[in-house]
């Protein structure tokens, strides 16, 4: 049997302080990191270590070469961006492993969590998950667009808070004002939007609008669009750029 291993890990929204001491030494052990460009590029370079960058829309070749190494006797690091499980990799490894050699379901997996971007965006502005919340991808990429209006719909009248990954892109650019246009027929439109681009990272931008007033062009792909609820809060402070948002932990019963 192999003595490669395979490490799915998460390297946390941007800011390194926010990467797991178990994903440092996982990364520290590694011979080899496969991922994303952008998130190829976060690991430091060092002696003994191999990067694989690779584009996007490729993860199940991209997991396809990590499970190869793993069995040829290297130990891999695929990495992520924020949570490894949250619309990032661990999932494109494991449908790898279903679908491939029978020997890779005996391959050392693990899979390492990270801090996702819904949760630091939630950090900067107070408490907006304090009740029950969703997450939804806006790409149509790999699945139908009906679908995801379908679910945005049941998440809003539910009373979900709602965490949009991948909200807009240059091949995407309706997309993110059509989930506006479909949320307002369901939300009050005093309801909190939160646009956190680039959240921990040097050119973090945090904005605050309300779903009445919220424009799609706040946003671009490196943006984690927060929808509150109608029951989410503002608390006004006098002085300050912006408000804390959160959501209170109780409903009223009917």
């Amino acid at each position: 049997m192999s003595t490669g291993s395979l490490t799915i890990l998460g390297l946390g929204p941007g800011d390194p302080a926010q990467r797991t001491p178990e994903v440092e030494a996982a990364l520290g052990a590694a011979t080899d990191v496969i991922g994303y460009f952008p998130y190829v590029e976060r690991v430091p370079e060092r002696p003994g270590l191999r990067r694989h960058a690779s584009d996007n829309r490729v993860e199940l070749d991209r997991a396809r070469q990590a499970l190869e190494l793993a069995a040829a006797g290297a130990h891999v690091a695929v990495v992520s961006g924020g949570d490894p499980g949250v619309f990032a990799m661990a999932s494109a490894v494991f449908e790898a492993v279903e679908h491939g050699e029978p020997s890779w379901r005996l391959l050392d997996i693990r899979v390492l969590p990270g801090i996702s971007a819904m949760f630091a965006a939630a950090a900067k502005v107070g408490a907006p998950l304090g009740h029950d919340f969703c997450a939804i991808s806006l790409s149509d990429n790999l699945k139908p667009w009906p679908l995801i209006e379908k679910r945005l719909c049941a998440a809003a009248e539910a009373g979900f808070v709602i965490a949009l990954y991948n909200p807009i892109s240059r091949a995407r650019p309706w997309q993110l004002g059509t989930a506006f246009q479909l949320l307002r027929a369901h939300l009050p439109a005093e309801t909190p939007v939160i646009f956190a681009m680039a959240v921990t990272r040097p050119d973090e931008q945090i904005v605050i609008r309300s779903l009445q007033e919220a424009d799609p062009s706040l946003a671009d792909m490196r943006t984690l669009v927060l929808i509150g609820s109608a029951a989410t809060r503002l608390i006004e402070r006098p002085g300050k750029d912006r408000p804390f948002v959160y959501a209170p932990r109780s409903v009223a019963k009917p």
